[in-house]
């Protein structure tokens, strides 16, 4: 069976309609309904049920989608076993969300590297959506996310609950502001910290390494991670914030149900690793 069948199975289930998962896949709707159309005929059962709404799978699409991804992940992984460079036992591929890479994406990879350094190491940033869906896809072996949504094939593992602190670049650094980070939906700045900020914000982020580079540029204060600011509060460019609440922001390892028990129980040890040592202090 050709692999780019199953992908717009799960592209159309992941997307419930059939003209999003087009879009998605940059295909026309010819093209995507020209591939399930081969797919029901090789598996000799109809897949989808075409509605108002979208599209809503039958019961044989529901057997279909325990298998599915597993189909995908395996394919990639045999793609990934053919591509070992020499010298290396295995291929590892992991991404991050963009607010993680620094530090902790680049610090797992210089341990991933002292630890097991016949292992060959592939590092990717992106978006929470397109991580999700390069895991379900076997692409990439693991992903660290704030807010993983759960898929069928993927497994979901708290990998650090993450300090948030609000901290305050020290006097004659530049004219005071607050700096007020997007940090999902559970994180709520109503919690005394309007009280402490003083004001409006001078500048709303849903990126939060953009606003650290602020206020460490233009002077100020805000909430970020633990492990992004450590090192400025050791240097004296940032101070904690005193009296200021401290809040917990979970972070997630996804990866894929089938993958290689070993590499990824090995993977995850490192992360959680750099993630405790980061959060601590």
């Amino acid at each position: 069976m050709d692999v780019e069948l199953a992908r717009t199975f799960l592209a159309i289930v992941a997307a419930g309609s059939f003209v999003r998962a087009a879009e998605r896949l940059n295909l026309s709707q010819t093209a995507v309904s020209a591939r399930v159309r081969s797919l029901e005929e090789q598996l000799r059962r109809p897949l989808f049920v075409r509605n108002k709404t979208g599209a809503s799978l039958t019961p044989a699409g529901e057997q279909f989608l325990q298998h599915a991804p597993a189909l995908v992940q395996l394919w990639e992984r045999a793609r990934h076993a053919v591509a070992v460079p020499p010298g290396r036992r295995a291929v590892l591929a992991v991404g991050a969300e963009l607010s993680l890479w620094d530090p902790l994406l680049l610090r797992w990879l210089l341990w991933m590297h002292r630890a097991a350094p016949d292992v060959a190491l592939r590092a990717h940033v992106g978006l929470p959506e397109d991580l999700m869906e390069r895991v379900a896809d076997g692409i990439l072996d693991i992903a660290v996310l704030y807010a993983p949504r759960y898929r069928a094939g993927l497994r979901v593992e708290l990998l650090v609950e993450e300090r948030l602190v609000m901290v305050v670049t020290p006097p004659g650094a530049g004219q005071p502001g607050y700096v007020q980070v997007d940090w999902g939906p559970e994180f709520s700045l109503g919690q005394g910290a309007d009280a402490i900020a003083g004001g409006d914000p001078v500048l709303h982020s849903a990126f939060g390494p953009l606003g650290l580079g602020f206020i460490l540029e233009a002077g100020g204060s805000g909430y970020f991670r633990m492990g992004a600011v450590r090192s400025h509060l050791e240097s004296g460019r940032l101070a904690l914030v005193p009296g200021a609440p401290e809040f917990l922001h979970p972070a997630y390892a996804v990866h894929a149900e089938t993958g290689d028990a070993d590499l990824i129980r090995q993977a995850l040890e490192g992360l959680r690793s750099v993630a405790g040592a980061d959060n601590s202090g």
